[in-house]
């Protein structure tokens, strides 16, 4: 079965995703799981990860309500406070439930590019391995020799990089990014998601080629064995519609021994996150 791990739902108001702008109208409507079905049946995907878009306690426990409900949605990754004191309880909430398996914070929109290094953020993330949670780091370019850091101290925590860290695929920018990328992936608890690309291009005009020297550096960085395949739907299609996203990677690992294929497509996300059949 082929994991898809790495999309969003919501129920849409204009209050409550400001980010969506009027560049964005296509996601400016609800996007629930049936809808996402639809899309992954043709292709096998038959199982995703839903990832956080609001930083609310609220909005983590209605992803891991419509885990419960649909079959579709393998894991959560959700949002907690991980620079609260209260911390240890909102993790034993969640924790009861087996969809929950990752945590994310929104880091690149901090205004302090050292964030990661507060001491507040890496106690909680010290609490996460005591939970057996997987760390979305979700990071521009500029942030990835924080990122570095941050592994290197806690070489048993489970991280993966969301959306290769968003470099400028539009002016095909690959430095300092794909140095820093190979550092990262020089740490073993680190994984890279293929994930937030078409939306780092030009949403218009973009090749399927724009993507590959991106995708030579991180799969030498990282391994097929450490690389999962995720969508981004529904931010994707503000670029492209879901199975021409999925068709980037499609095509790149088309050449790939059938492990290693099997790996990007849903293996090491099921590893990863330790998904449940289903």
């Amino acid at each position: 079965m082929r994991i898809d791990a790495h999309q969003h739902f919501w129920r849409y108001t204009p209050e409550e995703y400001g980010w969506i702008g009027p560049e964005m109208a296509v996601l400016q409507a609800d996007h629930l799981p049936d809808d996402l079905a639809a899309l992954a049946a043709p292709l096998g995907i038959g199982g995703t990860v839903a990832v956080q878009a609001r930083q609310t306690l609220a909005e983590t426990q209605w992803l891991l309500d419509l885990a419960k409900q649909h079959p579709l949605v393998r894991g959560v990754v959700g949002w907690v406070d991980l620079c609260s004191p209260n911390l240890r309880e909102q993790l034993e909430r969640f924790c009861t439930s087996p969809h929950f398996r990752g945590v994310r914070h929104v880091v690149q929109d901090e205004p302090d590019d050292q964030f990661m290094l507060r001491e507040d953020f890496l106690a909680g993330l010290a609490a996460l391995a005591e939970f057996g949670l997987a760390y979305d780091v979700l990071i521009y370019p500029r942030h990835l020799p924080i990122a570095c850091q941050v592994a290197k101290r806690f070489p048993d925590q489970p991280f993966v990089l969301d959306h290769i860290a968003k470099p400028t695929i539009k002016d095909g920018t690959m430095e300092p990014w794909a140095r820093d990328i190979r550092r990262l992936g020089a740490y073993a608890n680190v994984t890279c998601k293929l994930s937030g690309m078409v939306t780092e291009t030009d949403w218009r005009q973009w090749q399927p080629g724009d993507f590959e020297p991106y995708l030579d550096a991180v799969f030498e960085a990282f391994g097929p064995e450490r690389i999962m395949f995720g969508s981004d739907w529904p931010v994707c299609t503000v670029a492209g519609p879901y199975a021409q996203v999925a068709g980037i990677v499609a095509g790149y690992v088309e050449n790939l021994s059938e492990g290693e294929q099997a790996a990007v497509w849903g293996g090491t996300a099921t590893e990863f996150y330790c998904l449940e059949a289903r």
